[in-house]
């Protein structure tokens, strides 16, 4: 991949580099929740969960960015490794609630210090306003790119 976007082809478009660099970030973080038994697919949910505790499975699912079956199949196997407890409420069984457990919160203290640990990572050698002017380009694209989404909605 790297003599890709230093030899091959370095003025390759955009989306692509975005991409390549995504699965970098996903593999460097991947690692490390393995060492502790997490998959990347619950980290998505954990992160969440972690601001805000309490949301129903569907609101999770749009949280998330992520089909609703998908969230349903993450959630159970997070039930059964006791991350999280999925619970109706009396006055309203239609909706399922996801709640984190003791064990789901405590893993936030080992979690976020690792993905902080690859952003580090990834930003070593860069100075603070090249890092600046990035988050700047990005959130410009992602605009951008919202922007588009709503005209063809």
């Amino acid at each position: 991949m790297l003599r890709h976007w230093h030899e091959a082809v370095p003025n390759d478009r955009m989306a692509h580099l975005i991409k390549d660099t995504m699965r970098a970030f996903d593999r460097s973080l991947r690692v490390r929740l393995a060492r502790h038994e997490v998959q990347m697919g619950h980290w998505v949910y954990l992160r969440i969960l972690w601001e805000r505790d309490g949301l129903t499975k569907r609101e999770l699912s749009i949280e998330a960015g992520v089909a609703e079956p998908t969230t349903f199949i993450a959630l159970r196997a997070m039930e059964s490794l006791g991350y999280v407890s999925l619970e109706q409420r009396a006055d309203n069984r239609k909706n399922v609630y996801v709640f984190l457990t003791p064990k789901g919160r405590k893993l936030k203290k080992a979690l976020v210090p690792l993905a902080e640990e690859v952003n580090a990572m990834a930003l070593q050698g860069l100075q603070q306003d090249d890092v600046a002017a990035v988050r700047r380009a990005l959130l410009t694209m992602l605009d951008n790119l919202a922007r588009d989404a709503a005209l063809g909605e």
